[in-house]
């Protein structure tokens, strides 16, 4: 097995702010370039489930197979192990694992997953590697990772482009890599695949109900979460900017005319037989 490589600082941290959106996601709405290869018997692997909502939507839908989910964190899978029984799901576990260090035997999963892994690791194309190497040939590694510098948004409201400026230089600073939606698939050839398929999709928020809520998470996460507290013990930022940063989000969360687009680039890895 592989020795566990030193890893970036995961930017976010799971203030209940960042969760609000964690749990907002979902099969449907975050890994739909997965779900037309999935097959009933299947096993797999969860990277970086977080709390486990597509964990679980994952494991109903293999409803014969078995799902892991994996994270760094061991308090945040006490969060992911309610959702699964919340759900009554019985084709699922939980374990703590480092990516670039995975402890289950080579051809081990029919699929691995990860959601919005990628931009927080230290090395993307070794995760890849070791992601490539539990999973069965014939069977896929799956990806989507969100890419910041091509995200988009209306009315152009000035701290918005402050926020992204400065979210760039802190994620970068903690070893991870915000815009790696464009990156995914040259990541993976470098890993080793040659049969992989890149896609991409989006997440908009344009209803009022959406912009309150997109534009709250991130108000709210931009002054308390864990990123806050490296923005400013970095020097990136004082106080008072990540409250007009803060101001800015809310600001667009209430323009009537307001839209916005996030960007993931998506891969779908079949590893050779």
């Amino acid at each position: 097995m592989p020795e566990p490589r030193e890893t970036a600082v995961y930017t976010h941290g799971h203030h209940e702010s960042v969760l609000r959106s964690h749990t907002w996601r979902t099969a449907a709405n975050s890994a739909a370039y997965l779900l037309g290869s999935l097959k009933p018997h299947m096993r797999i692997l969860d990277v970086g489930c977080g709390p486990g909502t597509i964990t679980a939507d994952l494991a109903e839908l293999v409803s014969h197979g078995h799902v892991t989910g994996v994270d760094r964190a061991p308090a945040i899978l006490e969060r992911a192990r309610a959702t699964a029984a919340g759900r009554g799901l019985s084709n699922v576990g939980f374990a703590v694992a480092d990516v670039h260090a995975l402890d289950y035997p080579d051809d081990h999963f029919c699929v691995v997953h990860a959601h919005q892994v990628l931009q927080h690791v230290g090395d993307p194309v070794a995760a890849l590697r070791e992601m490539r190497r539990v999973t069965r040939p014939g069977g896929f590694v799956a990806v989507r990772d969100a890419d910041f510098g091509a995200m988009t948004w209306y009315p152009a409201v000035p701290g918005l482009d402050d926020w992204r400026e400065l979210y760039g230089r802190v994620a970068r600073a903690n070893g991870g890599e915000p815009d790696a939606g464009r990156r995914l698939r040259a990541w993976a050839l470098r890993a080793g695949f040659t049969d992989v398929t890149a896609t991409s999709s989006t997440w908009t928020f344009a209803t009022a109900a959406d912009r309150e809520w997109w534009s709250g998470l991130w108000a709210e996460r931009t002054v308390a979460s864990a990123y806050a507290e490296r923005a400013v013990d970095g020097g990136h930022a004082t106080p008072g900017r990540l409250r007009a940063v803060a101001e800015a989000w809310r600001e667009w969360g209430a323009r009537e005319d307001g839209w916005f687009a996030v960007l993931h680039g998506e891969i779908l890895c079949r590893k050779d037989s």
